[in-house]
């Protein structure tokens, strides 16, 4: 009888696709490591689980077409990717968020609460100048944090079209901000 655990990476590689002993011994040897490299990310126990649970089934779904050179490096690679897919699909940012210590910015900077409450006021006035259709695909970007292809399917238009609306928007926002800095700077 084989022991598992004294065949190298690249014998047990070699028999996985045949051999569910073999996969349960690499799965024994590095579930550890790529959880503390999930965990170095999301820092969310359950996040980190599903993640390498997920690259360990894709693992084994894929054994039989494989070509891996150092299992190790090929499992840290894979579980990068799930934890940036993680991050993306927006999985962990309620949590992440909650993560960062809140500060009493009103208690602590009370002037730079209210510049930026004034600064808040000017934008939103800006926004509502804005025509119609400028406005919309603005908030959408900006407020609903869709892109651009979200919003050209939502309102019916084209990309092109939504990056010239957005860009028309930010260039007169810069514009209306510069104006402020200078009275700023003056001030």
């Amino acid at each position: 009888m084989v022991s598992y655990s004294s065949l190298s990476d690249d014998e047990l590689v070699a028999i996985v696709p045949n051999d569910a002993t073999a996969f349960n011994e690499i799965y024994e040897r590095y579930w550890s490591v790529l959880y503390r490299a999930a965990f170095n990310v999301l820092k969310e126990e359950e996040a980190c689980l599903d993640v390498v649970q997920d690259v360990f089934v894709w693992f084994w779904e894929n054994r039989t077409v494989l070509k891996i050179n150092s299992v190790k490096a090929y499992l840290l690679v894979a579980v990068k990717y799930k934890v940036a897919n993680y991050i993306r699909n927006g999985k962990v940012r309620a949590s992440f968020y909650e993560r960062i210590p809140k500060v009493a910015l009103d208690e602590e900077f009370p002037d730079e609460v209210l510049e930026i409450k004034e600064l808040k006021e000017m934008i939103a006035r800006f926004i509502i100048s804005l025509p119609e259709r400028c406005r919309e695909v603005f908030e959408l970007s900006r407020n609903e944090h869709l892109s651009n292809k979200e919003i050209a399917l939502r309102l019916g238009i084209t990309e092109k079209t939504v990056e010239n609306q957005i860009n028309k928007a930010l260039k007169q926002l810069r514009k209306q901000l510069g104006r402020l800095s200078a009275f700023i700077f003056i001030y």
